[in-house]
């Protein structure tokens, strides 16, 4: 029973009853039934593109209000980015924040990365959605697993709607570790990090990588030097058995768990920088007519819609999203365009909470979430409230 309650605290897994998803990270939970805060206007910002640094790096989040405070408490670090977006310019036009510019660890949230990056393979014609793959000792991550034979396609909509690891795995290393990561690097995000398999980042968590044991250079490491170690790393990741690797956490994660070490392995992000990815994603993916409507199918499967206020009152014309949860590590991200033609990004990043068990916080999660989206939608809402008492 410990090693399954920490699989699923770990991954965020579905737990299955009678063929109905019980869990999925947070499906399951009820819409939010919280009262609507009334909430300052938040100012229009420039619309101009987000900027760059010399070094090609996207530079820090532009200065927008802060963010109300959570309705519900929450424990840890904290960061929210949530924006309406230029659907031209994908600069922000209104935007509330706290910490946005502070790195977290992704969990699953980074799983939309490696969607991005087989739809492009795809568009390239090096990978097809029709390709079979099975399950072996070397691919198969924790959790549970898709059966031998599933196509490229139904590997994706696992990826994303029931946040299957082995899938995502397989996934990454079809298309390669530095297309996954090339997401990030090419638009300038440098506090990103998207590179390594869900697998790999446990085995150097656990210490057994010997690569990762045996460099200092890993958390500075970029291009050409960080793609080498986190192939050597993957390799190492791929020597031990799927069960083997879960009695090794089960004691880690009892025994001498410490936060930073999530910092060290993990995929990570800022919730700007994570905001700006699902900007061009949404918006501008540079992807053909194909593969776009291949990304709104899985994207519209994963969890965020159905704890989004706006979506009750009726005001989402289309959606995308991803939550990710680990050992005191919280996720959720999407993009929702209104019904009166608004885009709107959010990333909620949550790492250290008071318990280990996360998904139980999705409802005070997605209370935030929603103060912040009702806070960057006010000018609007408070515009046509006065038009129908006029």
């Amino acid at each position: 029973m410990k090693a399954l309650v920490l699989t699923l605290a770990l991954l965020g897994l579905s737990l299955t009853v009678g063929g109905c998803r019980k869990a999925d990270l947070g499906s399951a939970h009820s819409p939010l039934v919280l009262e609507r805060q009334v909430l300052p206007e938040t100012p229009d910002l420039p619309k101009s593109a987000p900027l760059r640094g010399p070094d090609g790096c996207l530079n820090s989040a532009p200065a927008v209000t802060k963010a109300p405070p959570p309705p519900l408490h929450l424990s840890g670090r904290l960061g929210l980015w949530v924006a309406e977006v230029d659907p031209v310019t994908l600069a922000p036009v209104r935007a509330v924040a706290t910490n946005p510019d502070r790195v977290f660890p992704l969990a699953s949230t980074y799983k939309q990365a490696v969607l991005w990056a087989v739809l492009r393979e795809f568009d390239a014609g090096r990978i097809s959605p029709t390709e079979r793959f099975d399950v072996t000792r070397q691919n198969q991550s924790l959790g549970g697993y898709p059966y031998d034979g599933t196509s490229l396609r139904d590997l994706s909509m696992r990826m994303i709607r029931f946040s299957d690891n082995t899938a995502t795995d397989i996934l990454h290393r079809r298309v390669g570790l530095d297309r996954v990561q090339a997401v990030a690097d090419g638009l300038g995000l440098c506090h990103t990090r998207l590179i390594l398999p869900t697998r790999d980042w446990w085995v150097a968590q656990v210490g057994l990588s010997e690569t990762f044991n045996g460099t200092t250079r890993w958390a500075s490491a970029r291009g050409e030097d960080r793609l080498k170690l986190a192939m050597q790393i993957d390799r190492d990741a791929q020597a031990y058995r799927s069960d083997y690797l879960q009695r090794r956490l089960d004691d880690y994660f009892e025994q001498r768990y410490h936060p930073d070490d999530d910092l060290r392995v993990h995929n990570l992000s800022t919730p700007y920088e994570l905001g700006t990815l699902l900007a061009h994603k949404f918006l501008k993916p540079g992807l053909s007519p194909r593969a776009q409507k291949w990304q709104h199918e899985v994207m519209a499967s994963g969890y965020g819609r159905s704890a989004l206020r706006v979506h009750h009152a009726g005001n989402v014309a289309s959606f995308g999203g991803k939550g990710g949860n680990g050992w005191r590590i919280l996720t959720y991200s999407g993009y929702f365009q209104t019904r009166d033609g608004r885009h709107v990004v959010y990333a909620f990043m949550q790492h250290g909470a008071d318990q280990p068990y996360t998904m139980p916080l999705t409802k005070r999660a997605f209370a935030w979430i929603n103060a912040g989206v009702d806070a960057v939608l006010s000018r609007q809402n408070s515009m046509m409230s006065k038009a129908a008492q006029d």
